[in-house]
């Protein structure tokens, strides 16, 4: 009988270390991790950068248009094959993005982070969706430490990427993140003194959902 598969997906908030507590899940369970990552096998069929990409995927405008503009300080003519297609846009981007997504989790039991993964599993029972959350003084501090940074430089960078996750999640779910009702577990890591708290009980908690040793 073939082993059963789970997904964990984790969203979270920005500065509530969110990554670390994916990775951390994932050495403990025995499972990969996808996140950003995934963006360069895509990377590979569209030559351009993982960079470039969540650029493209933030927009709904033509992606000839797109690729002159991030190009328009560079020499494009090398970077131009006959493998490119010619009209991709970050829709077809998000598309094969959750293709890929799909392939990767039903092939093996995995952890997810952002990608609107909650959304791509929202109806598939293997699927475990977590969504991190914390106060904005517990964020500040952890983006304020982890790099160097002073408090007014921290709320500006927490809020544009929050508010960029935000867009991106409406653009291409129609949801918001933050409606706990997408989720199984909307977890507060800040009423925890740290990350392994947290790992520890998430990992709990996914062994008894799936019967895990």
């Amino acid at each position: 009988m073939e082993e059963k598969k789970f997904i964990i997906t984790i969203n979270r908030e920005y500065g509530t270390g969110g990554r670390t507590i994916a990775y951390k899940l994932g050495e403990l369970l025995g499972v990969k991790v996808y996140d950003r990552a995934i963006l360069q096998k895509l990377s590979e069929h569209f030559h351009l950068s993982a960079d470039e990409m969540e650029t493209l995927k933030g927009r709904k405008s033509h992606w000839w248009d797109e690729f002159l503009s991030v190009y328009s300080q560079h020499d494009i003519a090398g970077c131009i094959t006959m493998e490119v297609p010619t009209y991709v846009t970050s829709q077809q981007l998000y598309d094969a993005e959750e293709q890929l997504l799909q392939s990767l989790a039903y092939q093996e039991s995995c952890i997810i982070v952002g990608r609107t993964g909650f959304h791509i599993f929202k109806n598939e029972p293997a699927a475990l969706k977590i969504m991190l959350i914390a106060s904005e003084e517990k964020r500040l501090n952890r983006i304020m430490k982890k790099f160097n940074i002073n408090k007014k430089e921290a709320l500006q960078r927490m809020e544009e990427i929050d508010r960029a996750r935000e867009n991106f999640t409406k653009t291409f779910a129609e949801v918001s993140r933050y409606d706990a009702r997408n989720y199984d577990i909307v977890w507060n890591v800040g009423n925890f003194e740290d990350i392994e708290s947290t790992v520890s009980i998430l990992a709990d908690i996914i062994r008894k959902r799936y019967n895990l040793k």
